[in-house]
């Protein structure tokens, strides 16, 4: 069975994946000084509750975006389940797609990760959308290149800009505004529309510019924590699918083994 730990700058995600489908999923707030003794007490409890025993953990694969929290999760993944992880992108996890920018080293892992699994399920030129801190904006050609993409500030992170630098905005959810005007009546609902439509609108100039820039009809593929909510307000995704990451280690994990 496998393990896929998703590090990100927010929260990390494990999953269980047994024959490429996910068993359970968990997650947990990203703090880098985390023992792996600590991450071991918190999930040895969780896979208890869903009838695993550690040993039939035989892979481990990890995507992280924080330098800091990779020691951690090593000792986590050699001391309790014996297993050395294989991290995404090096080694035996290689990406095995083309990387066509500038600087490859730089690219996240977990862009890389949603190229390879978004490629996987779909044909023809891609855009996949990430909403996590911040929210990516990736390109990937009809051939599984990498070819580049966007990073925006992340919707709530925007939002706790606005509020920590104006000491009169109250701090509101992120949701749909209770209409659909856009003219707001009281501070709270033109924060809401503000925040909601604003992105929504950021959302779709910047992939009309990039399918224009593109050439080719691309199909959009959306993942994240927030992709099911603009989903239901806006006409520009083809595809949504909150497991995408957790698909692309997946597939590196299979190749690794094999």
């Amino acid at each position: 069975m496998l393990l896929a730990v998703d590090v990100g700058n927010t929260n990390v995600v494990f999953a269980l994946i047994q024959a490429s489908n996910i068993r359970a999923r968990w997650r947990i707030a990203t703090d880098p000084r985390r023992t792996g003794d600590e991450y071991a007490v918190w999930l040895f409890q969780l896979l208890a509750m869903e009838g695993v025993h550690r040993s039939a953990i035989d892979a481990i694969i990890i995507s992280s975006v924080v330098p800091r929290a990779r020691h951690n999760l090593t000792v986590l993944a050699q001391k309790y389940f014996e297993v050395d992880p294989h991290f995404a992108g090096e080694g035996a996890g290689g990406w095995g797609i083309a990387i066509d920018v500038e600087e490859p080293r730089s690219l996240g892992a977990d862009r890389a990760v949603n190229a390879i699994a978004a490629h996987a399920d779909h044909r023809g030129d891609l855009i996949v959308i990430d909403f996590g801190t911040a929210t990516t904006f990736d390109v990937v050609d009809y051939s599984g290149t990498y070819k580049g993409g966007i990073i925006a500030p992340g919707i709530n992170l925007s939002l706790d800009a606005l509020v920590n630098q104006a000491a009169k905005l109250p701090r509101i959810a992120i949701e749909k505004p209770r209409t659909r005007s856009v003219v707001g009546r009281n501070t709270e609902d033109q924060m809401a529309i503000g925040v909601f439509w604003g992105y929504v609108a950021l959302m779709e100039g910047l992939i009309a510019r990039l399918r224009a820039e593109i050439g080719r009809p691309a199909k959009v593929v959306a993942t994240g924590g927030l992709a099911l909510l603009f989903d239901e307000h806006t006409e520009i995704f083809d595809a949504v699918d909150t497991d995408l990451t957790l698909k692309g280690l997946a597939i590196l994990a299979g190749k690794a083994k094999g």
